[in-house]
């Protein structure tokens, strides 16, 4: 069990461990101001004590979990993606979508403050 982001994305190796890095980064440039923790087993954001987002790493894709209105509000661009409830899949197999990662990440921010 990991008890860090650090110790959390270290757990990963190759695509997966790139994968993530690369999403903590577009998250932290997006949103500086918010707090990073583990939660539910997932690197997760927080603004203003409020959800943001949160990530995780999986044997064929990452999780992004952009709570649940973050999906609402982009319904059409996930629907190529599979997905949970709240959650979205980036297969590993494919580019991140860094562009519509960090669109969202900019709409939750606005919902948040």
């Amino acid at each position: 069990m990991s008890d860090t982001v650090e110790s959390y994305i270290d757990q990963f190796d190759g695509e997966i461990k790139a994968r993530l890095l690369q999403l903590r980064e577009i998250v932290r440039a997006e949103a500086p101001d918010a707090i990073e923790s583990l939660s539910y087993g997932l690197v997760g954001y927080k603004l203003n004590k409020k959800p943001l987002v949160y990530f995780g790493g999986f044997a064929h894709h990452v999780g992004f979990y952009a709570t649940p209105n973050g999906h609402e509000a982009f319904r059409d661009e996930f629907a190529k993606y599979k997905q949970g409830k709240g959650s979205v899949q980036f297969p590993n197999d494919q580019p991140l979508p860094v562009e519509l990662i960090k669109k969202v990440v900019q709409y939750l921010k606005g919902q948040v403050t």
